[in-house]
């Protein structure tokens, strides 16, 4: 169930270039951890970790920055993924991570020698 602030943060998206993928006009997930990237976001950005309008900023400039690469064939088209990049950057920018936190974490220690 959603919250006014949930509420006010999809409606806004409505009919958007960020408006996130919809089936039979209700939020479609095709992955868990899409509804749990989408949560995040509006629950971070709720307690005043970002503003939403500015992760919307974000999602917009990646969303146009894929559109202009697609002709690449780089990447496949996955809303999700320009999402979770936008919420990363939205997140780095206000100081909640530092810039490249998230590779460091992931990369897997070199072993000894």
């Amino acid at each position: 169930m959603f919250t006014r602030f949930e509420e006010y943060a999809a409606t806004q998206m409505l009919g958007q270039p960020d408006s996130p993928p919809r089936s039979e006009g209700k939020l479609f997930f095709s992955e868990e951890w899409q509804r749990t990237v989408f949560g995040m976001a509006l629950a971070l950005s709720k307690e005043g970790h970002f503003e939403w309008e500015d992760f919307r900023k974000n999602l917009i400039h990646t969303i146009a920055a894929w559109e202009k690469n697609a002709c690449d064939g780089e990447t496949t088209w996955d809303y999700y993924e320009r999402y979770t990049m936008a919420l990363i950057e939205v997140l780095e920018q206000c100081g909640v991570l530092e810039r490249g936190e998230l590779e460091r974490q992931m990369t897997p220690d070199e072993p000894s020698k």
